[in-house]
């Protein structure tokens, strides 16, 4: 049997944007862009989470949750799935977030 001892527990056990975020009584989909989503329609979604995210009292928490999961989809702490990529350098951790 495999040691699990080691594992990194869930992400969700340590953060949840829903819990404690602005983005609990905000409208869940302007968070997360749907697959069809492009142009100006992502852009003014987009802009709409980061609005509800600028007023968020956790929004630091929020970002640093996603940096260090490497959260692919969705706005998070006010930046886009972009946003946090070009943070990273291909070789090493985030850069100043």
């Amino acid at each position: 049997m495999a040691d699990t001892a080691r594992l990194p527990e869930a992400s969700e056990h340590h953060w949840s944007r829903e819990e404690d975020g602005a983005c609990r009584t905000a409208e869940r989909g302007i968070f997360d862009r749907p697959a069809q989503e492009h142009g100006a329609a992502a852009k003014d979604r987009e802009e709409a989470a980061k609005a509800v995210c600028a007023g968020c009292e956790v929004r630091v928490e929020c970002r640093r949750h996603a940096l260090a999961a490497r959260e692919p989809h969705g706005v998070w702490g006010g930046l886009a799935e972009e946003e946090r990529r070009s943070l990273f350098t291909s070789d090493s951790g985030p850069r100043a977030a």
